[in-house]
């Protein structure tokens, strides 16, 4: 069940929080700038590791078009540093240990898997404007293609 707060046209939630570097990241940071902020589950799993890479290898394309990227999972720094190290990542992944920015952005949801119930991530892409306004929610994130389903939106 996935928690239904924000919707597009919605300013997005304000969040300040460290990446895999130790640097503070905040979305003021973005403001003239369209962000995609993508949450993901886990790092190093095969889904996760196939998006990022589908945002490094196009990273560049993504820049030329305005975009700016940051990854954000319940993982910590450290596994963070771990995972942009393994796959060269050019991009922030914040560290949302405590869920504070999972839970203001609705994508700390209850989970079923195999009848199984637990609170997770519901892997979800925002793109967010320069004045900090969701364009764009991807609920149904194509991890392979997750670049290409942003640059779709451009044609």
């Amino acid at each position: 069940m996935k928690n239904k707060v924000l919707k597009e046209g919605d300013r997005a939630p304000d969040f300040t929080a460290k990446d895999q570097n130790g640097n503070s990241v905040s979305l003021s940071d973005f403001l003239d700038k369209t962000l995609i902020l993508y949450f993901y589950p886990k790092d190093d799993t095969p889904g996760c590791t196939a998006q990022a890479c589908s945002f490094r290898d196009h990273y560049e394309a993504l820049l030329q078009h305005g975009y700016n990227v940051v990854g954000v999972s319940t993982d910590d720094e450290k596994s963070h540093k771990k995972f942009e190290n393994k796959y060269q990542l050019p991009f922030p992944l914040i560290a949302d240990t405590d869920k504070s920015i999972s839970e203001s952005y609705g994508v700390w949801v209850q989970k079923n898997r195999y009848g199984k119930v637990y609170t997770g991530t519901a892997r979800t892409t925002f793109l967010i404007d320069k004045n900090s306004i969701i364009q764009k929610m991807i609920e149904k994130v194509d991890t392979k293609n997750a670049s290409q389903q942003i640059l779709d939106l451009l044609a």
